[in-house]
C-alpha cells in the first residue's frame, strides 16, 4: 500500500493584493472580458499564450518551465483552450516579470488570453509560485494568485493554477487538481490480474494501491472525502473495503455474500448503497457507515442494481428489468416512488448521477454495440456521446462537465481484449485517452483535493 502525502498549499493573494505587490496598475475595464461560454455545446478553443514561469535560474527556472507545461497540457486537454507555440512569442518571461504586457505583441501572435508566472525559492526550502492572467483582446489584467509549497509539489501547484484559469475564463469550477482510481489489469484473459491503482487525472503520479494477490473490483470515490470503497475477493468471498487515500488506512466494511454490484457513497459520505441477491432476488440496500445498519430499499421480482445517489441525496437512479427489459429508474432515497426513466431500445445500465445534478450518465447495449450517453433526470434530452465495441464504467469529474470511462478493444489474435481509459466532455466532442502503465478499467474520479 502507498499513500499520497497531503500538501500544504496557501493561496496568498487576491487580484488586488498581487497587483500591489507587483506594482502593476489595474486599468479600468474598457471592453467585455474574454470568456468561454461552455453552456452552449461545442465551442471553439480559446487561443491562450502560456509563458514559461520565470525563475532566477537553476532549480527555480526548471520548476517554472515544468509548471507552465503542465498548465498548458491541462487546459489543452479540456478542449476549451488552444495553447500557442511559445516559439512565436514576442515578449520574454523576464520582460513580463516586472511589467505590463505589450498587448499589441500578443494580439499579433493570435492570443486572446495571456498567462505568466514566477517561481521563487524561499529560505525554508519551500517554493513560492505566482501567476497572472491578462485579457489580451481587452488589454486588461484579470487575475493573479500566489501559492507556497514544497518544491516537489510543483505538479500539484500547476493543476491548481490551471483550475484557477479555467474558472476565471469559464465561470465554472475546474477539475485538474483531482485523481482517478481504477482497476489495473494484466495477464491472460483466463487468469486476469486485477489490482487497485491511482493517478492524477492526467495519468501522472501513478501508484498501485494493492498487490494483485486478491481480485479487486469497482472502486468508488467518496464525493466528500479522499476515501474509496472497493470490492475484493478474499477466500473467494466478496468483501467491501473502505480505503483512506491520504493515510493509507483501510478497513473491512463486511462480507456481503450475494453482492451483485459495486457499492457507491452517498453525497455526504455517510452511507454506501449497493445491490445484493437474497433468497434468489436482487434488491438495493443502503449501509450506514457509522452504525453498519443495512436498510432494504427495493423489493421487486426484477433485478434491481447499479444504484447512484443524486447530489442532494434525495433520490436514487438505478437499473432494473422489472418492466421486462433492462432500463433506468429513479426512486426516492427511502425507496418510495420508483419511476421509469428510459424507454429506448436496448439495455440501459451503470447509471451515474452528475455532481451538478443536471444529467445522468449511462451505458446502453444494442446487440454487439455499446454506447455511453447522458439523459436529464426528467427523462428528456437523451444523447449518445460515444459508441464502440464495448464502453463501460462512466464516472464524472467533480465539475460535472467531463466523464471518464473505459473501452475494450480486441487484442492479440482477436480472442483477447485490452481495456483503456478515456475522458470525454458532455458534448461528446473531446474524447481523449488517458495513458496508464497497464490496461485500465472501471475508473472513479475523485472530488477536488482539499
Amino acid at each position: 500500500m502507498t499513500k499520497k502525502t497531503r500538501l500544504l498549499l496557501k493561496a496568498a493573494g487576491c487580484a488586488g493584493a498581487l497587483l500591489l505587490a507587483l506594482g502593476v496598475a489595474a486599468p479600468a475595464p474598457a471592453r467585455a472580458e474574454v470568456r468561454i461560454d461552455i453552456t452552449k455545446g461545442v465551442v471553439e478553443p480559446l487561443p491562450i499564450a502560456i509563458t514559461s514561469f520565470a525563475g532566477a535560474g537553476g532549480r527555480e527556472a526548471q520548476v517554472g518551465s515544468d509548471i507552465s507545461k503542465v498548465v498548458a497540457a491541462d487546459l489543452e486537454r479540456s478542449g476549451l483552450f488552444r495553447p500557442l507555440d511559445p516559439k512565436g512569442f514576442l515578449q520574454t518571461p523576464d520582460q513580463l516579470r516586472s511589467g505590463e504586457p505589450r498587448y499589441q505583441d500578443w494580439r499579433a501572435v493570435g492570443a486572446q488570453a495571456l498567462v505568466a508566472g514566477n517561481t521563487t525559492a524561499m529560505g525554508d526550502g519551500r517554493m513560492k509560485v505566482d501567476f497572472r492572467l491578462w485579457d489580451v483582446a481587452a488589454g486588461q489584467y484579470m487575475q493573479g494568485l500566489s501559492y507556497t509549497a514544497t518544491a516537489d509539489s510543483w505538479r500539484r501547484i500547476a493543476h491548481i493554477v490551471a483550475d484557477a484559469i479555467y474558472k476565471r475564463l469559464t465561470g465554472e469550477e475546474g477539475y485538474f487538481d483531482t485523481r482517478i482510481v481504477y482497476v489495473a489489469e494484466s495477464g491472460p484473459a483466463n487468469a486476469r490480474k486485477k489490482q487497485l491503482a491511482i493517478m492524477d487525472q492526467d495519468g501522472e503520479n501513478h501508484q498501485f494501491l494493492t498487490d494483485g494477490k486478491n481480485l479487486v473490483l469497482t472502486p468508488r470515490f467518496s464525493p466528500a472525502t479522499q476515501e474509496i470503497t472497493y470490492m475484493s475477493y478474499f477466500n473467494k468471498k466478496p468483501r467491501v473495503y473502505l480505503f483512506n487515500i491520504d493515510s493509507g488506512r483501510q478497513e473491512v466494511l463486511g462480507d456481503f455474500v450475494g453482492m451483485t454490484f459495486a457499492p457507491r457513497f452517498s453525497p455526504d459520505g455517510n452511507k454506501v448503497i449497493m445491490s445484493m441477491a437474497q433468497n434468489g432476488n436482487t434488491d438495493i440496500y443502503a449501509l450506514d457507515l457509522r452504525t453498519r445498519r443495512q436498510t432494504q430499499l427495493t423489493d421487486s421480482p426484477g433485478i434491481d442494481t447499479g444504484p447512484s445517489y443524486s447530489p442532494d441525496g434525495q433520490r436514487i437512479v438505478f437499473e432494473s428489468d422489472r418492466g421486462g427489459s433492462q432500463q433506468l429508474y429513479i426512486m426516492n432515497a427511502d425507496g418510495s416512488g420508483p419511476k421509469r426513466l428510459t424507454f429506448g431500445e436496448g439495455r440501459y445500465g451503470t447509471p451515474v448521477w452528475s455532481p451538478r445534478g443536471d444529467l445522468i450518465a449511462f451505458t446502453r447495449q444494442r446487440g454487439s454495440n455499446f454506447a455511453l450517453g447522458v439523459i436529464r433526470p426528467d427523462g428528456t434530452g437523451e444523447r449518445i456521446l460515444t459508441e464502440s465495441f464495448h464502453v463501460e464504467g462512466p464516472t464524472w469529474a467533480p465539475n460535472g462537465r467531463v466523464l471518464s470511462f473505459f473501452r475494450d478493444v480486441p487484442a492479440g489474435d482477436g480472442r483477447g481484449r485490452s481495456a483503456k481509459l478515456y475522458t470525454i466532455d458532455v458534448t461528446g466532442a473531446n474524447e481523449r485517452r488517458v495513458i496508464t502503465p497497464l490496461d485500465g478499467s472501471d475508473p472513479a474520479w475523485s472530488p477536488l483535493i482539499p
